[in-house]
């Protein structure tokens, strides 16, 4: 499965700077960028390193490579209009600076960072981290940046690339993907590659089905069912020596396509993976925007990160595990359940979020206060008597984000607290994001 990556000459210029922020401010508006005249129909590929503890972290280039002879993402809607995520990569024209490309995600060091083991220890890890762009014509700057003070985005790295030091061709044996939904051109589609994660070599039938499965379940919910015709689902299967994943709780060890584990951080039910040079190496012939892993385990476990991966165990929660966790992966929702004993229960005290769909109520007319009804009370009473799918009327609801004080949901039911349907707050975040890429 180690694939030949071509490498380009490279310069990593670290820039940390405050005084030189690079920054844009919430809610400004980007002038349109013309893809034709930056950018060629392919997908550059950029391999790091994040290396930091909770206070400091910065990032080490690897390598750039062509992933694909294909751009997947839309080529009209280039700076990212939707301001979530702790962190943003954006590409500028290394002559005259003009902004081309951007995207907001979020990662698995972020978490990690908030974790007790890098709250109290202050220990430093390592993790892997790629991000695709349109391939530039001309040589270009690629700026790493992270929320600063303000939550205004500072550039904290700089990996300038010129596209004449990288070979333009792509060799490498990976099958073509499996067309599980098609519905037409991947520029004007959200383009999802589901990636079959713990099958063994005697469980090809199990994993085709399990593909239909997750389609089904990816595209039989809403906002995602009446938008089925905006999606194209791709699927990439590996049959691996020995059949399911890494459970250290279970003290079961195996060697996985993409080395997926539970018990990440110390939850047991967090399923993920910090492979992900290997996770991207095997998508080279697919186009995709988003990636769902789908592991072959009965344990309940997954796990979501924005714009980075959703993970689900194969199990008899999937059709519910799976969209919730699209709504982070996706839609960049936080969680809106309480959770006393989670690593992450303090990073939303004293701020308002960055989530659309929790509020501190420090800055609640930024959120979804304009879809309260007139005379509903702030903060608001849950609503009695509702069926399980039911949201009941938006308000906001305390408890949310892990924490049981302080922090506020819009409905009293949500697919991201306990599984019943997007709420409207939700909902509108959702397709938002799929205008992002059809529009």
């Amino acid at each position: 499965m180690k694939k030949i990556l071509f490498l380009a000459t490279i310069s990593a210029i670290f820039c940390l700077n405050p005084f030189n922020p690079l920054a844009a401010q919430r809610g400004t508006t980007a002038p349109n960028v013309s893809f034709d005249d930056w950018f060629v129909d392919a997908t550059l590929r950029v391999d790091y390193l994040r290396i930091g503890c909770k206070k400091h972290d910065t990032c080490l280039l690897k390598q750039f490579s062509l992933q694909s002879e294909k751009w997947a993402g839309s080529v009209t809607q280039l700076l990212d209009p939707i301001d979530n995520g702790e962190y943003r990569i954006l590409v500028k024209d290394a002559t005259s600076g003009r902004e081309l490309y951007s995207r907001c995600y979020n990662t698995l060091f972020e978490e990690y960072r908030n974790t007790i083991a890098s709250r109290e220890r202050d220990s430093v890890a390592t993790f892997e981290e790629v991000m695709l762009t349109p391939y530039p014509k001309k040589p270009v700057d690629i700026c790493l940046q992270k929320r600063g003070a303000g939550n205004v985005f500072v550039t904290s790295s700089v990996f300038h690339f010129d596209p004449a030091s990288l070979r333009f061709g792509l060799k490498n044996d990976i099958p073509e993907p499996l067309r599980l939904h098609y519905s037409g051109d991947v520029h004007t589609k959200i383009d999802v590659v589901i990636v079959a994660e713990g099958y063994g070599r005697k469980d090809e039938k199990k994993m085709n089905d399990d593909f239909k499965k997750f389609t089904s379940y990816l595209l039989g919910q809403e906002p995602f069912k009446g938008r089925a015709s905006d999606f194209n689902v791709w699927g990439v299967g590996f049959l691996a020596a020995e059949s399911g994943v890494t459970d250290p709780n279970a003290n079961r060890y195996v060697m996985s396509a993409v080395g997926s584990s539970y018990n990440t951080f110390n939850m047991d039910r967090y399923l993920m993976t910090t492979k992900l040079f290997r996770l991207h190496n095997l998508l080279r012939n697919v186009p995709y925007d988003h990636i769902i892993i789908m592991a072959n385990c009965d344990t309940y476990g997954g796990g979501a990160i924005y714009n980075y991966y959703a993970f689900s165990a194969v199990q008899e929660m999937s059709q519910w595990i799976l969209p919730h966790e699209l709504g982070h992966s996706i839609g960049g929702l936080a969680d809106e359940y309480v959770e006393d004993d989670s690593n992450y229960n303090q990073r939303y005290i004293g701020i308002e979020p960055l989530e659309p769909n929790i509020t501190t109520l420090k800055d609640f007319d930024s959120k979804w206060k304009h879809l309260v009804a007139e005379g509903t009370p702030i903060p608001t009473q849950p609503a009695t008597g509702l069926d399980r799918r039911e949201c009941g009327p938006v308000g906001a609801y305390e408890g949310a984000g892990y924490l049981a004080h302080g922090c506020y949901r819009p409905c009293t039911q949500c697919m991201m607290r306990n599984y019943a349907d997007f709420c409207p707050v939700c909902m509108k975040r959702m397709n938002e994001v799929f205008d992002l890429y059809t529009r």
